[in-house]
Order: structure tokens, then sequence, then C-alpha cells
């Protein structure tokens, strides 16, 4: 019986007590463990935290600002670099005009030389083509004459009229203006 009376109690105080935490007789207790559980958080976090996030963040701070130093020098070499691209790119455009215009001017003076020997070529072969044309315009001439002397002859025979043949020759060369 005796559990049973126990139980009975604790019951009846269960009923009566109010929450533990809440219990005026535990504040001093409470109130000790609350100064000491935060003072001794207080210096961890002064001591040994805190330092090593300012130390973290200062270290950061300062890779970051190297960092952006480093950049910026990269940057500027990268222009010096682009600049040296530029005047190397410009000295082989000259370069390359250059040759241009001297391979241009080879060429020029090997047409000019090929053009001079071809024209010497067909001078020559026109002069020796004129020659030829003089020769067989004599000789058609002389050919035109006796056919032309022969023909009057002919003609002058038909009507009954007799010519001698100097005079025939002599009228041909005046009508064909060399006489």
């Amino acid at each position: 019986m005796y559990p049973i009376l126990i139980a009975a109690d604790a019951a009846k105080d269960a009923e009566t007590a109010a929450f533990p935490p809440f219990d005026p007789w535990h504040f001093p207790s409470q109130i000790f463990w609350l100064v000491v559980l935060f003072g001794t958080l207080y210096i961890v976090l002064s001591r040994i935290i805190l330092p090593r996030i300012g130390n973290t963040l200062e270290r950061r701070e300062s890779t970051i600002a190297s960092d952006l130093d480093e950049a910026a020098r990269l940057n500027d070499d990268a222009i010096d670099a682009q600049k040296a691209v530029d005047v190397s790119i410009a000295k082989a455009h000259a370069k390359a005009r250059e040759t241009a215009d001297k391979a241009k001017a080879k060429i020029d003076k090997e047409i000019a030389s090929e053009t001079a020997k071809v024209d010497a070529e067909v001078d020559k072969k026109l002069s020796e083509s004129e020659a030829r044309n003089a020769e067989l315009r004599t000789e058609a001439m002389k050919s035109v004459e006796s056919i032309a002397g022969e023909a009057a002859e002919s003609v002058l025979g038909k009507f009954g009229s007799k010519a001698g043949k100097s005079d025939v020759t002599a009228a041909v060369k005046s009508a064909l203006g060399e006489g």
C-alpha cells in the first residue's frame, strides 16, 4: 500500500506544483548557470572564435586586393601585348605591301620587256609583210601592164586599127600613171 500512497501524494503535488523552471526557488541556480554559460560563451567568442573570423576576413580582403592588383597588372600586360601585336601586324602589312609593290614592279618590267620583244617581232613581220606586199604589187602591176597591153591590142584589132607594141605599152603606162 505504501507505493500507492506515494503515487497519490505525487499526483496531488503535481496538480498544485508550478512548472519547475518558473518556480522561484530555482531562480538563483538558474541565474548562476546563466551567468556562467554566457560568460564562458563570451570569453570563447571574444578570445577564440571572433579573432579567427577577423583574421579570415582580413586574409580574404588582402587576397581579394592582391588578386585585383594582379588582374590589373595582367590587364596592363595584355594591353601592351595587344599593342605589340598590332605593331607587328602593321609591320607585316607594310612588308607585304612593299613585297607586292616590288613584285608588281618586276612583273611590269618583265611585261614591258616582253611587250617590246613582241612589238619588235610584230614590226619586223609587218615590215616583211609590207615588203612582200610591195613586191606582189609590183609583180601585179607588171602583170596588169602586160594584160592591159594585150587587151588594148585585142580591142584595137577588133576595130580594125593597128598599133605598134611600143605605142600600146606607152599608152598603158600613161593610163596607169607611170609614164
